[in-house]
């Protein structure tokens, strides 16, 4: 029977279970007829409530020092901007462009980590990365229709790389509840602030969500938010951030997959796709050997 005799191969395998509910989560998106703004309010609304009774139930400490309680504020705004701009990418676009463009979160962080955290700058960090950079141009290649649903996604991936390696150092420090749940609290918390202003100048054409809506949100803000952050959270405790997000570029291959069977996105790739799927996941391979031999 396969066991997980460490920590680290516990980690690998918590990140991928991650990457697949991620992978959900650009096709429930796609589904639930709420513009973005309202959909990822909801989102945080039952994430937040999701992660409080999780948190009563089994007794769990939420004290924190005043400094760290602060940051982490400032990490959640950066995670409910980086899901705005997310959603925005599927709704301006479709999953299968906004999901290629987020697969740049590494390369963000090959160049953002070195600087945010002062650690050395690895050259095959960066190879690896415009590696995914050349499966990613593949994917799409030039879809002027798709314009701003890419710009989008880039930013997103780029915001994205910034909470990711912000959180190392919290993670180090607090258990992935306690990080979690103050993080998506103040995310909401922001974004309920501007909601008014949102709602007047967006003018939703509705704002309650329908009851399939419901159902969609509860599977988003529990299974592919609340279960998935714990995760990934525990997973950068043994990973590096930058294993993570180059990771993470499997993301596109499992949500385009699902796009295509239930979306029919389909018709409108081409065969750019199949090869720049390969290139990407061929980075993921590289990356993660080449890791192991530097630490071995």
């Amino acid at each position: 029977m396969f066991a997980l005799d460490t920590p680290k191969q516990k980690a690998y395998v918590y990140m991928h279970l991650s990457i697949l509910l991620w992978g959900l989560t650009g096709v429930l998106g796609k589904g639930i007829e709420l513009q973005t703004g309202l959909l990822v309010w909801y989102r945080m609304v039952i994430t937040v409530i999701s992660m409080f009774l999780f948190i009563f139930f089994t007794k769990r400490s939420l004290s924190i020092n005043l400094p760290d309680f602060f940051r982490l504020c400032g990490i959640g705004t950066l995670l409910m901007i980086h899901w705005l701009f997310f959603y925005g990418a599927i709704k301006y676009s479709n999953v299968s462009i906004a999901l290629t463009m987020l697969a740049s979160q590494g390369l963000f962080t090959a160049i953002l980590e070195p600087i945010v955290r002062r650690k050395k700058f690895q050259w095959d960090e960066m190879i690896f990365s415009i590696t995914a950079i050349v499966g990613i141009y593949l994917v799409f290649r030039v879809e002027e229709i798709f314009l701003k649903g890419m710009i989008f996604g880039l930013l997103a991936a780029f915001v994205g790389a910034f909470f990711n390696i912000l959180n190392k150092d919290m993670v180090a420090k607090h258990t992935p509840i306690l990080v979690s749940f103050y993080e998506i609290a103040a995310g909401l918390a922001v974004l309920t602030l501007f909601m008014p202003l949102y709602i007047h100048y967006a003018q939703p054409n509705k704002l309650m969500p329908s009851q399939l809506d419901w159902v969609l949100l509860l599977v988003l803000g529990v299974l592919c938010t609340h279960v998935t952050i714990l995760l990934s959270l525990e997973a950068l405790k043994h990973l590096n951030v930058f294993t993570l997000n180059l990771s993470l570029n499997l993301e596109p291959i499992y949500t385009i997959t699902l796009a295509f069977l239930i979306f029919h996105e389909n018709k409108e790739l081409h065969w750019g796709f199949f090869v720049g799927a390969g290139i990407i996941m061929l980075s993921v391979v590289l990356e993660a050997y080449f890791q192991s031999r530097r630490k071995a």
